[in-house]
């Protein structure tokens, strides 16, 4: 009788994803370890790209990872690279 292999937990796993709004006629798409950017102008995708290297820079310099990191500290990190919020619309709950 064949072993049967055991059923392992899947590893966790998280990434940013950045999609720009805005065109300039350009297809543009940049992949990092754990973000994905897509779309914008030349210039709107060149600052979601800076916003997610420096995010990475900073959750590296605290030790921690995407997965590991907690969400109000990724928010406090997201603050520091220039990230805000949406706010949220009044007659509905904001993200949790």
């Amino acid at each position: 009788m064949a072993k049967v292999p055991k059923r392992t937990k899947p590893k966790t796993r998280a990434v940013m994803l950045g999609v720009g709004l805005d065109s300039d006629g350009h297809k543009r798409i940049t992949t990092g370890p754990n973000f994905a950017l897509v779309g914008g102008s030349q210039e709107t995708h060149e600052h979601m790209t800076e916003k997610a290297l420096k995010i990475n820079e900073k959750l590296t310099a605290r030790g921690k990872t995407l997965e590991t990191v907690e969400h109000t500290e990724f928010e406090d990190i997201a603050h520091s690279v220039g990230l805000r919020p949406i706010p949220a619309e009044p007659d509905k709950p904001g993200p949790n």
